[in-house]
């Protein structure tokens, strides 16, 4: 592997337990500032203080991006957009490069992909555009792979996140986000039949805690490579302790219920430090 993407990739994953958890947050351009994305100096100060591995943020909020001494959260820039709005919302276009990024000194960028859309051409045409750019510049590549159009029946379906994931990894991504196959035995296949690193996505908001802690922990389990959760950590009316109590399941291996007496504990939400600041101007 190339040195620079091997360093930088070294700041997202943990040596120590080879997993990672990734928190994104570039829902602004896609659904406007939905809850808990409002107040984004408090959310992503909370992230950093949370404990969150690395941030999937678009370039704007990148370029406001401070971190105090000592403070450093690995940032991943999405380059992928489409919005709400847009009668094609699931066809995603690049909106950022490489060498951008390369310019405002993130650890690594994402791009989406939804097979089965009807421009999903376009899209498979960018993720191997940027995966030839991130290897020239050793930069590490993120692969969100969803199965999303008229023709996917299922798109939980083993088969289908299987073929997910294959996608992000034969295009030349180092680390592919896909969704959950709502049962271990057949996650773990998806982790088998990749090759890369997998990290599960969050999807939709899941309001019982058990039933997301659980489903954290048997994607873990089955040998996923850590977490890609948004809406269900910075949503969460208490997600500095959601946060500490998925790290114990991502790093250490917790139980579900060790992580939920870590989310019930009382205390402060998360530490009163500020490790994060947004810049009003560069």
């Amino acid at each position: 592997m190339n040195t620079g993407k091997e360093n930088r990739l070294a700041r997202i994953i943990s040596k120590k337990s080879n997993r990672a958890l990734i928190v994104p947050m570039d829902h602004g351009v896609t659904a406007g500032p939905i809850q808990g994305l409002t107040e984004m100096h408090a959310t992503m100060n909370d992230m950093v203080a949370g404990g969150a591995d690395a941030l999937v943020l678009h370039k704007g909020l990148i370029r406001r991006c401070r971190f105090a001494d000592g403070k450093r959260t690995a940032l991943i820039m999405h380059l992928s957009a489409s919005t709400s709005l847009s009668p094609h919302t699931n066809s995603k276009t690049l909106v950022g490069s490489v060498e951008e990024a390369l310019r405002l000194g993130v650890d690594a960028v994402s791009v989406h992909i939804n097979l089965g859309d009807s421009r999903e051409h376009e899209m498979l045409t960018d993720m191997g555009r940027v995966a030839g750019q991130c290897e020239n510049w050793g930069m590490p590549l993120l692969a969100m792979v969803y199965a999303r159009g008229p023709h996917v029946k299922n798109s939980h379906a083993p088969s289908v996140v299987t073929h997910c994931a294959r996608v992000g990894m034969e295009l030349g991504a180092d680390i592919v986000k896909v969704p959950y196959t709502d049962e271990a035995n057949t996650f773990a296949d998806v982790v088998k039949a990749c090759g890369i690193p997998v990290v599960l996505a969050g999807g939709k908001r899941i309001t019982s805690d058990r039933d997301f802690l659980t489903m954290a922990a048997d994607a873990i389990k089955a040998g996923a490579s850590g977490l890609s959760v948004g809406r269900n950590i910075f949503q969460h009316p208490r997600r500095g302790k959601l946060l500490k109590a998925l790290r114990g399941i991502v790093h250490d291996n917790a139980t579900v219920d060790e992580a939920l007496t870590t989310l019930l504990e009382s205390g402060n939400d998360s530490p009163p430090t500020q490790g994060f600041s947004l810049a009003h101007s560069e």
